[in-house]
């Protein structure tokens, strides 16, 4: 019952800061859309907005590792297992400049997903085979322009914190523009949120772990599933890693 009623809070905290954010989002979409092309001061925002939701939750105690990993000035494709909902929002924790790529219905949410649009994240309606072909152009024309994208090649949520199958569409990505790679490793948000239900579930460490980027020159001519294999393993092996300590 104690769950149930902090978890209720904690969505309507969501809901009532989300009304008062994006205004303010608004206004700094209008005050800088003509100078800053990629929107870096709006996507910086948008880090902060979710931020506060985990920074204020007493029961997350979230740790960024690797951060230092990340080089200025890169477009990465950027690559993450999905355990929960949370995933987002610890991620925003980086505060590094990226575009999501994203199902079509996050974009409908209100406020949430207009601040989405106006942050110009890219729009996927998942097995749509159109809504596809014109997302890989649209990342394609995003690290052209200089930003990264991120990307949960599992295509969706683990229902039990287990990395599932990975789908080649970063990866063949990667490899057409010539981008490096970034894997990213989260582990804890499938306990504190697991993917059925919205109720909390109590305390947790909560793990983001950059791991060393892969140059494109050495997957460039690699068969694009033996680059998907590739970075699956390195991100389970880290995952191997990060369980344990979770547990002690």
């Amino acid at each position: 019952m104690l769950r149930r009623g902090g978890s209720l809070l904690f969505w309507i905290f969501i809901v009532a800061s989300s009304l008062l954010l994006f205004p303010l989002a608004l206004c700094i979409w209008a005050a800088t859309v003509l100078f800053d092309r990629r929107l870096v001061v709006l996507h910086r925002f948008t880090c902060l907005w979710a931020s506060l939701y985990t920074w204020l939750n007493p029961l997350w105690r979230v740790h960024i590792e690797g951060r230092e990993k990340i080089r200025r000035g890169v477009a990465y494709v950027m690559v993450a297992n999905h355990q929960s909902l949370l995933d987002i929002l610890v991620l925003f924790r980086l505060f590094v400049h990226f575009k999501w790529v994203s199902k079509i219905e996050n974009f409908r949410v209100i406020c949430v997903g207009w601040n989405m649009s106006l942050n110009r994240y890219i729009k996927l309606r998942r097995g749509d085979r159109e809504s596809i072909a014109q997302m890989m152009s649209d990342c394609a024309r995003t690290l052209a322009e200089g930003s990264s994208v991120m990307m949960f090649p599992e295509g969706t949520r683990s229902p039990d914190g287990r990395l599932r199958d990975f789908k080649h569409g970063a990866f063949t990505l990667a490899q057409q523009a010539g981008a490096p790679l970034l894997p990213i490793v989260i582990e804890g948000t499938a306990h504190a949120l697991p993917k059925r239900g919205f109720v909390l579930q109590g305390r947790h460490a909560i793990r983001v772990r950059v791991l060393d980027e892969i140059p494109y020159r050495s997957f460039a001519d690699q068969p694009v599933e033996w680059v998907m294999q590739e970075v699956r393993e390195r991100i389970s092996v880290e995952l191997d890693k990060l369980a344990p300590a979770r547990a002690a």
